[in-house]
C-alpha cells in the first residue's frame, strides 16, 4: 500500500478509543487530499505525526471518508482477512444457535464495516453497503466458499446507503440457483423469506429475542400486529397459543407472505390479515369498537438523520397513543423502534406519555434490544439501534 491518509492534529483520538470511522473534516486534505483517492481504495492511516495507526478503504465522496479494517498496518484486506473474520464470526453464532438461521455479519459489530450478511440455511443473502466492500466483493464470496460453502449467495445492493456512496443498486443471485421458497425456523416457527424482494434481507433477525419474549406473554390472547411485514410476530403468537391474530401491514405482497406462512404452520385459521395505512388503520378499529389483549407495534424507522427527530419522535407519540386506544382494560403493549437517532430514554418518554395521555397507568416490565447476532461495537453507540419495551397499560 502506498497512498497513505493523513489525520488532523487530535483527530485521532477516537480511532484510539476503538470507533472504526474516519469523517472527511478530520483527514489533512493539505498532507493527503480525499480527491487523490478512488472510492474503495485501501490506505494505511497516520497521526498528525506520520504515525502508521491502521488499515482503512477510503470513499472522497462520502461523509465517512474512511473505514478501518485492522489496526495492522501489515494486514492486507485480502481473502485471507475475510476467511479469518468470518470464521470469527461463524464461531460466536454457532456458539448462539443450534440452527443455522441469523445474522452471520453484522457490519461494524463483526469489525466489517459496510458489510451485512444474513444466514438461511444455506442460503447466503449478502449486502455490500460501501465502496470499500463493493471493491472487495470477490474476495468476500471466495472466503464464504471457504468458510461457509453455500449452496446459493444472494447479494442485496439495493440499501440506501449503496446510494449515499454513490454505488448503484441491484440484485443478483451469484452463486447457485435460489429455490422457490427459502425457509427459516425461528421461535418454534418457520417462515417463507422473500430473499430477493422482500425488506432489507427478507427478514428481521433482530427481533428474535423481543418476539420470544411477546410469544410467552399470548396464550389465549386477541393480538393486533401492526407493521407486521410477513408475520414475523404475529404468525409466532398464533403458533404459541394467542387465540386470535390480526396482522395489519399497507402491502399486500407481505400480507400474502402473512397467509402464507399461517399456513405453513398450521395456524391459518386464527391469522388474518388487513391491507392499510397503520395509523388510518389503527383508528378505523377503534371507532369499530375493536379490542386487543395484546398489541405489536414495529414501525420502520421515523428517523433517519438527526434533523428528522422532532417529527419522528411525534410520529412514534402518535402511534404509542393509537395503539393503547385498542388495549382492553389490562393489556399489553410492545412498543419498538429501530431508529439509532431515538434514544432509548425517549422511547421511554414517549411511552409514558402516551400511557397518560390515556388517563391510565404503566409498567414496564420488559426492556428488549438486538440480538446476540447483531453485536455492538462498544465505541460505537451507532450499531446499538434497536430498543423494545413491553408495557403493561391498566386501569384503577
Amino acid at each position: 500500500m502506498t497512498q497513505r491518509l493523513r489525520l488532523n492534529k487530535n483527530a485521532d483520538r477516537r480511532l484510539k478509543a476503538g470507533h472504526l470511522w474516519i469523517y472527511s473534516n478530520e483527514v489533512d486534505i493539505k498532507e493527503t487530499p480525499l480527491k487523490n483517492f478512488a472510492a474503495g481504495e485501501t490506505a494505511l492511516v497516520e497521526a498528525s505525526n506520520g504515525k502508521v495507526m491502521a488499515v482503512a478503504y477510503v470513499n472522497p465522496h462520502s461523509l465517512i471518508a474512511a473505514r478501518v479494517m485492522s489496526r495492522d498496518p501489515e494486514m492486507r484486506l485480502d481473502r485471507s482477512l475475510f476467511v479469518h473474520r468470518f470464521n470469527q464470526a461463524l464461531a460466536l453464532r454457532q456458539r448462539l444457535y443450534a440452527q443455522p438461521f441469523y445474522r452471520l455479519i453484522h457490519g461494524e459489530g463483526d469489525l466489517l464495516p459496510g458489510l451485512v450478511i444474513d444466514r438461511f440455511g444455506d442460503v447466503l443473502v449478502v449486502q455490500l453497503n460501501t465502496a470499500g466492500m463493493q471493491a472487495l466483493a470477490d474476495e468476500i464470496v471466495d472466503a464464504l466458499e471457504k468458510v461457509i460453502k453455500p449452496e446459493v449467495i444472494v447479494f442485496r445492493n439495493d440499501t440506501g446507503g449503496r446510494r449515499q456512496e454513490g454505488l448503484e443498486a441491484h440484485v443478483d443471485v451469484i452463486k447457485g440457483t435460489l429455490p422457490d421458497e427459502v425457509v427459516l425456523e425461528e421461535n418454534g416457527a418457520r417462515f417463507v423469506v422473500p430473499v430477493l424482494n422482500g425488506q432489507k434481507t427478507g427478514w428481521f433477525f433482530d427481533h428474535r429475542v423481543n418476539r420470544e419474549w411477546v410469544n410467552r406473554q399470548v396464550e389465549g390472547k386477541r393480538v393486533l400486529d401492526v407493521f407486521s411485514y410477513v408475520g414475523g410476530w404475529g404468525v409466532q403468537a398464533a403458533v404459541h397459543g394467542a387465540k386470535e391474530v390480526l396482522c395489519l401491514d399497507s402491502s399486500g405482497p407481505a400480507l400474502d407472505q402473512v397467509a402464507r406462512n399461517a399456513e405453513l404452520n398450521g395456524v391459518q385459521e386464527k391469522v388474518a390479515v388487513s391491507e392499510g395505512d397503520a395509523f388510518e388503520a389503527l383508528a378505523a378499529l377503534k371507532a369499530e369498537g375493536e379490542e386487543f389483549d395484546v398489541v405489536i407495534i414495529d414501525p420502520p424507522a421515523f428517523i433517519k438523520k438527526r434533523k428528522d427527530i422532532p417529527n419522528g419522535e411525534r410520529a412514534y407519540a402518535r402511534l404509542n397513543r393509537e395503539a393503547m386506544r385498542l388495549l382492553g382494560r389490562d393489556g399489553l403493549l410492545l412498543s419498538a423502534s429501530c431508529s439509532m437517532h431515538l434514544a432509548p430514554e425517549r422511547l421511554m418518554d414517549v411511552v409514558r406519555g402516551a400511557v397518560r395521555h390515556q388517563d391510565r397507568h404503566g409498567q414496564v416490565i420488559f426492556q428488549g434490544h438486538q440480538g446476540p447476532d447483531h453485536p455492538v461495537h462498544p465505541a460505537i453507540p451507532e450499531t446499538s439501534y434497536l430498543k423494545a419495551l413491553g408495557v403493561r397499560v391498566f386501569r384503577d
